[in-house]
């Protein structure tokens, strides 16, 4: 059955969803038939990209705030009604050592990228368990399997929403819901800006379509790209010190952190850092 007979009609709301992963996301949902709602800390983007593309429902939403992710997603049932997928995408990865990243900061992405995610997963299981059906999906990342110098507290936070995910799917076991973790590999976004990789990085589109495959046929975990998920996987069945050398070889122990100070990406780290 295609992808486009299993989605048409669903109720999908993506956190996160006025630029980046989560746009491209609603906009490749939105064509194969889902009622879209959007939600990302910065209203005017919100409304922006929500009106543009004509989807159901677009607002702010913060997702490290109980009432502000509790009464959206209650908006946005009276509007449209059960929510069917729920994508946690809402994440920030600023760049620097950890000696040099304020305290703030530290606590900025740990609230959003695995608070907001926790939350969300929480209020969107009150929803769909007296329905005995709904399928929530969290955005990791390929740093959630690996280690990379300049993104401690991001690589943490992902590693945490990994093994958050898979506990959630053991845990509700039966219940027919399902839990889905998306470990995407460094993509061309503003979150991505400024960075080069020696492995070719992901177009969002190309996460979009892996999520929209995901939420037709449901398993556990996708990787994209597959080349960068099997590298990633690869590392993680050598030697301790042999994976280490290798990244070296590749770049992980500088690559994101000569970008830190790229004019390339300085629109983007005062955002995260600040917004």
């Amino acid at each position: 059955m295609s992808s486009a007979v299993q989605i048409r009609g669903k109720i999908v709301v993506i956190t996160g969803g006025a630029r980046g992963i989560g746009l491209a996301t609603a906009t490749a949902l939105q064509a194969l038939g889902a009622r879209i709602a959007i939600g990302d800390i910065d209203e005017a983007a919100a409304k922006d990209s929500g009106s543009t593309r004509d989807f159901e429902f677009y607002g702010k939403l913060d997702v490290t705030d109980q009432s502000s992710f509790e009464n959206f997603l209650d908006e946005v049932e009276r509007t449209l009604g059960p929510i069917d997928v729920l994508i946690n995408n809402a994440g920030i990865m600023p760049i620097g050592k950890l000696a040099d990243e304020p305290d703030r900061v530290t606590r900025r992405i740990l609230d959003i990228n695995v608070y907001g995610v926790i939350l969300g997963s929480k209020l969107g299981l009150h929803r769909m368990l007296p329905r005995g059906r709904g399928h929530i999906i969290n955005i990791a990342s390929l740093a959630g399997e690996s280690h990379v110098s300049g993104l401690a507290t991001y690589n943490a936070s992902k590693h945490a929403v990994l093994g958050f995910t898979d506990t959630l799917r053991e845990e509700y076991r039966g219940t027919g819901l399902h839990f889905s973790s998306v470990l995407p590999t460094l993509t061309n976004t503003e979150l991505g800006s400024g960075l080069t990789t020696p492995v070719r990085a992901a177009e969002p589109e190309e996460i979009a379509d892996a999520i929209a495959k995901l939420i037709a046929k449901p398993k556990a975990k996708v990787r994209v790209t597959a080349l960068a998920g099997f590298i990633t996987q690869t590392m993680g069945l050598l030697p301790q010190g042999l994976a280490d050398r290798i990244g070296r070889a590749l770049g992980a122990d500088h690559l994101f952190l000569d970008a830190a100070e790229d004019e390339k990406r300085r629109t983007y780290e005062e955002r995260a850092r600040n917004a």
